[in-house]
């Protein structure tokens, strides 16, 4: 069951869809090789980014299976599990642990809302023992679910409800709390960083480990973030930030999810579109998202990024 603390990104990945927003799963193992080329330590299936709450469960079990074996144990999958239902998510959790699912995650409740911590632990605890012999990670993403309970209030009451507690899953700008919890009980769980826009001050607060949507596409340019962190090349960490910056800029102009499966069509990685109420780009906005992706070189910096990462690994 135990993961030891995680080090490096995690993608988010996206949903897989034919022209009639089905799934497409033989596009899985080509998001799993390219992922690994990329040298990210996980893929977190059927999140906010995968559009698994405009899925069935059937759909997102079928995903769940799709991943694991594509990945064939070279890279953790991490399945979102969270639902409305607290029934279908412990449905979801067992069969993650059945599929060979290496680690799971749920956010909490989205309609009827946990109202105190101690009663968000106690629905959590309801899905984690569902699949008693995988890591846990609670999902923390409060603009989406619009929960207010404080994430160390939950801790304290789910450490003696969850064994299988791993972390958290910490998708909020929020620094101060998110440093809070790195620190809680002299660092006990692993609190991975999921909010790709602050990377590099997560990393000057003590972030080891980070999930996001946008290390799909352009992990090489993160990890040169880190690279130069490491390295004490402070400002030259915050340059290397600041091109990552500049292309998320781009997610705001239009629909996050939908931008960002137009961006991995233009690296070469086309997902097909989006289920409603998420709707794919029109020519114009496609059109407009390559220019500004071209007057920023981000296509240049990822490739230069990927070049580093090539040639630091030669020489190691």
């Amino acid at each position: 069951m135990k993961i030891n603390k995680l080090e490096g990104l995690l993608a988010a990945t996206f949903s897989t869809f034919d022209e009639n927003k089905e799934l497409k799963l033989d596009l899985v193992p080509q998001v799993v090789e390219k992922l690994i080329a990329d040298g990210v330590k996980g893929i977190f299936v059927g999140g906010t980014n995968g559009e698994g709450l405009s899925l069935s469960t059937e759909e997102r079990m079928a995903i769940t299976e799709a991943y694991v074996q594509a990945a064939n144990k070279r890279i953790l999958i991490f399945t979102h599990v969270g639902h409305s239902s607290i029934k279908e998510a412990r449905k979801l959790a067992a069969h993650a642990q059945e599929a060979g699912a290496d680690a799971i995650s749920a956010v909490s409740a989205f309609y009827f809302k946990p109202q105190t911590a101690e009663n968000l632990a106690n629905c959590i605890a309801q899905i984690a023992a569902a699949a008693p012999d995988l890591p846990f990670y609670y999902y923390h993403i409060p603009s989406v679910t619009g929960l207010t309970v404080g994430v160390i209030d939950f801790l304290k009451h789910a450490e003696a409800k969850i064994p299988n507690l791993a972390g958290v899953k910490y998708t909020a700008n929020t620094l101060h709390e998110y440093q809070d919890c790195l620190n809680y009980k002299n660092g006990k769980y692993d609190i991975l960083f999921g909010y790709d826009e602050l990377l590099l001050p997560a990393l000057a607060i003590g972030a080891k480990a980070a999930i996001g949507s946008t290390y799909s596409f352009a992990a090489p340019m993160y990890q040169r973030v880190i690279e130069l962190f490491n390295q004490k090349k402070i400002e030259e960490a915050a340059a290397a930030q600041f091109e990552c910056i500049k292309m998320i800029r781009a997610l705001g102009k239009y629909a996050p999810i939908p931008t960002q499966k137009q961006i991995l069509k233009l690296t070469g990685l086309d997902l097909g579109g989006c289920r409603l109420p998420l709707v794919a780009l029109d020519d114009a906005q496609c059109d407009d998202l390559k220019s500004y992706l071209e007057e920023i070189s981000f296509f240049e910096t990822l490739d230069q990024a990927r070049k580093l990462k090539v040639e630091a690994a030669l020489v190691a």
